[in-house]
């Protein structure tokens, strides 16, 4: 059986973690899988937007495999390498990565989620970092993301008690964008990614790294940076090709509006 299902269709790819009978831990061969399954899409030039899910309804990962831990030792704890792990092979996306939590996402599995720029959850998703739990240091963000994300108080909490945050909290937090009935969660990261197929896909690349740049400085650098990348970009921009994409979106409007 494929530990990751790749699919791809009208400009969308999607990568869907199969283990479902190990609630799509993250072993070695899975995660060599899925890793292989972002290089593909990275070099598909069709591809607009990538949806990241897990089989089934009760994970969407729990994280590393800690039986194959304790048989091969940390060493992919602590692992950076794009090549083997997800995390920073989603990290190395130039697309806009949709994460689509369908389930539980528990230490490693919540790193994961943290590497998608934008998430939707399930009702049945729940979030919970359980490094302090097992006694393994955060290797994949999320000592520094989560804090940034939900802000330092929340993070604390969740960190230092190994606490299940439920989908509507993580809503209501801004973890995640928006909760949907476990039906309709694909049908809605679909029709976000669809929506994102109406954009230039070189264009996403470059306000993707604008905004993902720019978030990892502090305001000033990334104000300087916003001008470093505008100013040479914008020179190229056509008036005509503006007031095409204006009229674009004045009948778009019209059509959302009816």
């Amino acid at each position: 059986m494929a530990l990751i299902l790749l699919e791809k269709s009208d400009g969308i790819a999607t990568i869907t973690l199969n283990r479902p009978e190990a609630m799509n831990a993250l072993s070695r061969a899975l995660r060599a899988e899925f890793c292989a399954a972002c290089q593909d899409v990275a070099a598909d030039a069709n591809i607009h937007a990538l949806i990241v899910t897990g089989a089934g309804d009760r994970a969407f990962t729990a994280g590393l495999d800690l039986k194959e831990l304790g048989e091969s030792g940390l060493g992919p704890a602590n692992d950076r390498n794009a090549d083997t792990n997800p995390v920073f092979a989603l990290t190395e996306m130039t697309i806009p990565v949709i994460g689509a939590i369908n389930g539980v996402a528990i230490t490693g599995g919540f790193e994961l989620a943290l590497a998608c720029d934008i998430r939707i959850a399930s009702t049945h998703a729940r979030f919970a970092d359980t490094h302090a739990r097992v006694g393994i240091t955060p290797g994949w963000g999320l000592s520094q993301k989560l804090s940034r994300f939900i802000g330092l108080s929340r993070a604390c909490e969740l960190s230092f008690t190994g606490q299940f945050l439920d989908a509507q909290t993580a809503c209501d937090w801004g973890l995640v964008n928006h909760v949907y009935g476990p039906q309709e969660l694909m049908p809605a990261a679909q029709a976000l990614a669809q929506d994102m197929t109406s954009i230039d896909r070189d264009f996403l690349t470059v306000y993707k790294d604008l905004i993902l740049t720019g978030y990892d400085r502090n305001l000033a650098e990334g104000m300087a940076y916003e001008h470093q990348i505008s100013v040479p970009y914008n020179a190229q921009v056509s008036m005509d090709e503006v007031e095409n994409r204006r009229l674009a979106i004045i009948e778009r409007g019209r059509k959302l509006k009816g």
